[in-house]
Protein backbone atom coordinates (compact mmCIF):
# COMPACT_ATOMS: atom_id res chain seq x y z
CA UNK A 1 0.00 0.00 0.00
CA UNK A 2 1.41 3.68 -0.80
CA UNK A 3 2.35 5.55 1.58
CA UNK A 4 -0.31 7.71 2.77
CA UNK A 5 1.62 11.09 3.32
CA UNK A 6 2.70 10.30 -0.39
CA UNK A 7 -0.87 10.21 -1.80
CA UNK A 8 -2.14 13.52 0.26
CA UNK A 9 0.84 15.51 -1.00
CA UNK A 10 0.00 14.36 -4.76
CA UNK A 11 -3.98 15.60 -4.07
CA UNK A 12 -3.23 18.81 -2.34
CA UNK A 13 -1.02 19.59 -5.42
CA UNK A 14 -3.16 19.12 -8.07
CA UNK A 15 -6.23 19.85 -6.07
CA UNK A 16 -4.22 23.73 -5.90
CA UNK A 17 -3.11 24.08 -9.19
CA UNK A 18 -5.33 26.44 -11.08
CA UNK A 19 -7.06 25.02 -13.87
CA UNK A 20 -5.36 24.74 -17.27
CA UNK A 21 -5.98 24.11 -20.96
CA UNK A 22 -3.49 21.37 -21.46
CA UNK A 23 -2.38 17.90 -19.59
CA UNK A 24 0.33 19.58 -16.72
CA UNK A 25 2.87 16.82 -15.72
CA UNK A 26 3.51 16.12 -11.75
CA UNK A 27 6.84 16.95 -11.05
CA UNK A 28 9.15 15.83 -7.83
CA UNK A 29 11.77 18.44 -6.23
CA UNK A 30 14.46 16.35 -4.27
CA UNK A 31 16.33 18.57 -2.05
CA UNK A 32 19.52 17.10 -0.83
CA UNK A 33 21.69 17.46 2.36
CA UNK A 34 25.23 16.58 3.99
CA UNK A 35 26.62 15.72 0.36
CA UNK A 36 29.86 16.59 -0.89
CA UNK A 37 28.86 16.74 -4.65
CA UNK A 38 32.51 17.53 -5.42
CA UNK A 39 32.75 13.58 -5.08
CA UNK A 40 32.02 11.59 -7.91
CA UNK A 41 30.40 8.81 -5.30
CA UNK A 42 28.14 11.56 -3.95
CA UNK A 43 26.37 12.30 -7.36
CA UNK A 44 23.45 10.27 -8.90
CA UNK A 45 22.69 9.47 -12.86
CA UNK A 46 20.20 6.85 -12.65
CA UNK A 47 17.63 5.98 -14.94
CA UNK A 48 14.19 4.82 -12.68
CA UNK A 49 11.38 3.13 -14.29
CA UNK A 50 8.28 4.55 -13.24
CA UNK A 51 5.60 1.51 -12.29
CA UNK A 52 2.96 3.72 -13.75
CA UNK A 53 4.29 5.20 -16.50
CA UNK A 54 5.60 8.87 -17.36
CA UNK A 55 2.53 10.22 -18.49
CA UNK A 56 4.21 12.15 -21.06
CA UNK A 57 5.06 10.73 -24.31
CA UNK A 58 9.55 10.56 -24.72
CA UNK A 59 11.76 10.03 -28.66
CA UNK A 60 13.73 7.33 -28.17
CA UNK A 61 17.28 7.18 -31.01
CA UNK A 62 18.43 3.75 -32.15
CA UNK A 63 21.92 2.92 -33.36
CA UNK A 64 21.71 -0.09 -35.42
CA UNK A 65 21.71 -2.07 -38.67
CA UNK A 66 20.01 -4.81 -40.43
CA UNK A 67 17.55 -7.12 -37.99
CA UNK A 68 17.78 -4.49 -35.24
CA UNK A 69 17.19 -2.05 -36.60
CA UNK A 70 13.87 -3.05 -38.58
CA UNK A 71 12.31 -4.29 -35.41
CA UNK A 72 13.31 -1.19 -33.33
CA UNK A 73 11.31 0.85 -36.20
CA UNK A 74 8.50 -1.39 -36.28
CA UNK A 75 8.93 -1.53 -31.98
CA UNK A 76 8.29 2.61 -32.22
CA UNK A 77 11.65 3.89 -32.56
CA UNK A 78 11.29 7.93 -33.20
CA UNK A 79 15.05 8.01 -34.84
CA UNK A 80 17.29 5.53 -36.24
CA UNK A 81 21.20 5.66 -37.25
CA UNK A 82 22.80 3.64 -38.82
CA UNK A 83 26.40 3.16 -39.11
CA UNK A 84 26.82 4.57 -42.11
CA UNK A 85 25.00 7.99 -40.96
CA UNK A 86 27.67 8.05 -38.06
CA UNK A 87 30.54 7.74 -40.32
CA UNK A 88 28.63 10.37 -42.82
CA UNK A 89 27.80 13.23 -39.84
CA UNK A 90 31.40 12.49 -38.02
CA UNK A 91 32.87 15.29 -36.95
CA UNK A 92 30.09 17.94 -37.68
CA UNK A 93 29.17 18.61 -34.34
CA UNK A 94 26.54 21.20 -35.51
CA UNK A 95 24.52 18.58 -37.68
CA UNK A 96 24.66 15.65 -34.47
CA UNK A 97 23.31 18.34 -32.87
CA UNK A 98 20.58 18.79 -35.10
CA UNK A 99 20.00 14.98 -35.59
CA UNK A 100 19.70 14.27 -31.60
CA UNK A 101 18.09 17.23 -30.67
CA UNK A 102 14.37 16.13 -28.91
CA UNK A 103 15.93 12.50 -28.15
CA UNK A 104 15.36 11.47 -24.59
CA UNK A 105 17.00 8.18 -24.74
CA UNK A 106 19.45 6.13 -27.03
CA UNK A 107 20.35 2.85 -27.35
CA UNK A 108 22.60 1.16 -29.56
CA UNK A 109 24.18 -2.03 -31.10
CA UNK A 110 26.86 -2.91 -28.59
CA UNK A 111 29.42 -3.11 -31.43
CA UNK A 112 28.49 0.06 -32.99
CA UNK A 113 29.66 1.60 -29.55
CA UNK A 114 33.36 2.82 -30.26
CA UNK A 115 32.74 4.58 -33.21
CA UNK A 116 29.47 6.24 -31.05
CA UNK A 117 31.64 7.62 -28.16
CA UNK A 118 33.82 8.83 -30.80
CA UNK A 119 31.32 10.84 -32.71
CA UNK A 120 28.65 11.13 -30.18
CA UNK A 121 30.53 11.03 -27.03
CA UNK A 122 31.32 14.68 -27.04
CA UNK A 123 27.64 15.73 -27.63
CA UNK A 124 25.25 13.51 -25.67
CA UNK A 125 28.20 12.74 -23.19
CA UNK A 126 27.75 16.01 -21.36
CA UNK A 127 24.07 15.74 -21.53
CA UNK A 128 23.92 12.26 -19.91
CA UNK A 129 22.51 10.66 -23.21
CA UNK A 130 25.07 7.91 -24.54
CA UNK A 131 22.87 5.06 -26.06
CA UNK A 132 22.86 2.04 -24.16
CA UNK A 133 24.25 -0.68 -25.62
CA UNK A 134 22.57 -3.45 -26.50
CA UNK A 135 23.26 -7.26 -28.36
CA UNK A 136 22.41 -7.52 -31.58
CA UNK A 137 19.94 -10.02 -31.02
CA UNK A 138 18.54 -7.87 -28.00
CA UNK A 139 14.57 -7.15 -28.47
CA UNK A 140 14.13 -3.76 -28.46
CA UNK A 141 10.28 -3.68 -28.35
CA UNK A 142 11.16 -4.76 -24.52
CA UNK A 143 13.91 -2.18 -24.15
CA UNK A 144 11.60 0.56 -26.11
CA UNK A 145 8.68 0.10 -24.04
CA UNK A 146 10.71 0.14 -20.74
CA UNK A 147 12.63 3.68 -21.81
CA UNK A 148 9.51 4.59 -22.56
CA UNK A 149 8.43 4.28 -18.68
CA UNK A 150 12.27 6.12 -17.62
CA UNK A 151 12.73 9.25 -16.20
CA UNK A 152 16.78 10.03 -15.62
CA UNK A 153 18.36 11.99 -13.05
CA UNK A 154 21.31 13.67 -12.63
CA UNK A 155 22.21 15.57 -9.29
CA UNK A 156 25.58 17.12 -10.83
CA UNK A 157 27.11 19.52 -8.52
CA UNK A 158 23.70 20.76 -7.07
CA UNK A 159 21.85 19.26 -4.31
CA UNK A 160 18.52 19.74 -5.60
CA UNK A 161 17.08 17.10 -8.69
CA UNK A 162 13.91 17.93 -10.40
CA UNK A 163 12.19 14.47 -12.28
CA UNK A 164 8.70 14.20 -14.23
CA UNK A 165 6.06 11.36 -12.14
CA UNK A 166 3.22 11.53 -14.17
CA UNK A 167 0.74 13.91 -15.55
CA UNK A 168 -2.86 15.20 -13.67
CA UNK A 169 -4.99 12.83 -15.88
CA UNK A 170 -3.45 10.25 -14.03
CA UNK A 171 -4.97 8.54 -10.81
CA UNK A 172 -3.43 9.94 -7.28
CA UNK A 173 -2.37 6.80 -6.44
CA UNK A 174 -0.86 5.62 -9.76
CA UNK A 175 1.42 8.94 -9.12
CA UNK A 176 1.92 8.19 -5.60
CA UNK A 177 3.28 5.01 -6.34
CA UNK A 178 5.46 6.35 -9.16
CA UNK A 179 6.94 8.75 -6.75
CA UNK A 180 7.39 6.15 -3.94
CA UNK A 181 8.84 3.89 -6.32
CA UNK A 182 11.67 6.95 -6.91
CA UNK A 183 11.86 7.59 -3.76
CA UNK A 184 13.32 4.24 -2.90
CA UNK A 185 15.55 3.87 -5.58
CA UNK A 186 17.21 7.28 -4.80
CA UNK A 187 17.34 6.51 -1.07
CA UNK A 188 19.42 3.16 -1.54
CA UNK A 189 21.84 5.29 -4.13
CA UNK A 190 22.45 7.64 -0.97
CA UNK A 191 25.24 7.09 1.71
CA UNK A 192 23.53 8.08 4.51
CA UNK A 193 19.30 7.02 3.03
CA UNK A 194 16.56 9.18 4.38
CA UNK A 195 19.01 11.19 6.16
CA UNK A 196 20.85 12.71 3.28
CA UNK A 197 17.10 14.06 2.09
CA UNK A 198 16.51 17.23 3.17
CA UNK A 199 13.18 17.83 1.63
CA UNK A 200 10.89 16.65 -1.14
CA UNK A 201 8.01 18.80 -2.67
CA UNK A 202 5.64 17.54 -5.15
CA UNK A 203 3.38 20.31 -7.95
CA UNK A 204 2.04 20.30 -11.31
CA UNK A 205 3.94 22.08 -13.72
CA UNK A 206 2.12 25.72 -13.09
CA UNK A 207 1.21 24.98 -9.30
CA UNK A 208 2.15 25.65 -6.07
CA UNK A 209 4.87 23.07 -4.52
CA UNK A 210 3.27 20.52 -1.68
CA UNK A 211 5.95 19.53 0.96
CA UNK A 212 6.01 15.70 1.24
CA UNK A 213 8.95 15.38 3.57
Amino acid sequence: MVNENITKAVKNAIDSAPERKFTESVDLIVNLKNLDLSQPKNKITESIVLPNGRGKAIKIGVFARGDLAIKSQSAGADLLISPEEIEKISGDKKLIRATTRGVDFFVAEAPLMPSIGKSFGPILGPKGKMPDPVPSNADPAAIINRLKRTVKIRTKDKPTFHALVGNVSMSVEDIATNIESLLNTVESKLENGTQNIASVYVKTTMGPAVRLI
